[in-house]
């Protein structure tokens, strides 16, 4: 539905407030008694204290599940630090509780998101059947080229699923509740809700993918590096008064679509500094029209795009697709008088980054682009490349291949 700029709702208060970036996250696994971010020596202590009667109990001391807090909690805590627990019980993001047998050999993984996340934590050896999506995105996720196919995110092949007898099924935290579980509901499978793109949730379910796949020291590796990207941003746009941030107008994969508050580019646009413009809007990704955007008049203008709609991304090294449409953008009737088209501050960035484990990097670009003179010394291709390199172990020079923005 398309929304008239005199319909539209003014972003309000609450959307403006700058979240904080590397912000502490409690760990939703049984055993992790001191509700921080990790399990360690210091949950065996408050388990210990629990019993002693010096502190209170937590909602997640009960380490095996049983009922009671007492040292077979402790027994099993440090089964979970040594990673050879026999059992692993969590609460995943669509607030399941569930317990996984442990250890998890076999994974279907209904996401793209998903699977690009066990190649972060180097687990690719336990995909056992991958989307059609990540099938499709073969030039970055090659790993999978001959993993069996088991549908899209929302069409999952449930037939083929179970003949692959996994261990665990991976999907989003909308979508596993519809499609996965009841489906798997009387099977052996259980089935874990991570959305593993958003930027509020990554830190966490990025944590908990580590314990599920014995990838701990992967797993800190990678939040090393969301955290830096995150502390170096939060620590000079925090300060910003609200009525100088800069206002940004998002667009989607599709001209004029743009994004409310809470979805991917709106977070990472936020956690970037930026205001969204579409963030009071009405629905998930609405369309607008032209006169709403140039009512808005924004200062910055982000068109995400996928290699579907336009050739960008690691499939081609050809930049005049991305050149094509920020000219078309340019263009636009009355766009002119608009501050970001005035400015040249019109830029063409790949959607996945703003939706998946790779969400420092739009973080870094935006930030680039909203705050030029803050962030002088910011280099967004050399965090896009370390995410390659020393994260996933990838064998692609950035300087020579791909087009994930534009202009360069």
């Amino acid at each position: 539905m398309k929304i008239h700029a005199w319909l539209a709702v003014i972003l309000f208060a609450s959307a403006l407030i700058l979240p904080a970036l590397a912000e502490s996250f409690t760990l939703k696994i049984y055993g992790n008694a001191n509700m921080d971010e990790a399990i360690d020596d210091q949950d065996i202590s408050c388990v210990q204290g629990i019993i002693d009667g010096k502190e209170k109990s937590t909602e997640l001391a009960d380490a095996n599940h049983d009922g009671v807090v007492n040292s077979e909690d402790i027994d099993h805590i440090k089964h979970i630090i040594q990673g050879d627990e026999d059992t692993l019980t969590l609460i995943d993001t669509a607030n399941r509780t569930l317990t996984l047998k442990m250890p998890i050999e076999r994974i279907v993984a209904v996401t793209d998101d998903s699977a690009e996340a066990l190649r972060v934590l180097h687990a690719t050896d336990k995909v056992v059947g991958v989307s059609v999506e990540t099938l499709e995105n073969f030039v970055y996720l090659p790993e999978f080229n001959q993993t069996p196919n088991v549908g899209k995110w929302n069409e999952p092949d449930i037939e083929r699923i179970l003949t692959l007898d996994p261990d665990l099924v991976i999907s989003y935290k909308s979508a596993t509740p519809k499609y996965i579980e009841p489906k798997l509901n009387g099977t052996h499978i259980p089935s874990v809700a991570l959305d593993l793109y958003r930027a509020d949730d990554l830190p966490v379910e990025m944590r908990m993918l580590g314990y599920i796949v014995g990838k701990t020291a992967e797993a800190d590796k990678y939040l090393e590096l969301f955290n830096k990207v995150a502390d170096t941003v939060s620590e000079k746009t925090s300060t910003i008064p609200e009525d100088e941030r800069v206002r940004v107008y998002l667009e989607g994969s599709a001209d004029l679509k743009t994004y409310t508050k809470g979805k991917g580019g709106d977070l990472a646009c936020t956690m970037a500094g930026g205001i969204n413009l579409a963030s009071g809007l009405e629905g998930s990704y609405p369309e607008v029209e032209s006169e709403w955007v140039m009512v808005q008049n924004p200062q910055v203008i982000v068109r995400l795009a996928q290699p579907s709609e336009i050739p960008c991304g690691y499939e081609t090294d050809d930049p005049s697709g991305f050149e094509a449409k920020r000219n078309e953008i340019l263009a636009r009737t009355g766009w002119s008088n608009i501050t970001a088209v005035e400015d040249n501050r019109v830029h063409m960035l790949l959607y996945e980054f703003g939706a998946s484990p790779g969400v420092p990097v739009t973080i870094a670009y935006m930030a680039k682009w909203f705050y030029p003179e803050l962030f002088e010394d910011l280099d967004p291709q050399a965090i896009h490349q370390e995410y390659l390199t020393e994260i996933q172990g990838m064998d692609y020079d950035l300087k020579k291949r791909g087009v994930f923005v534009y202009p360069p």
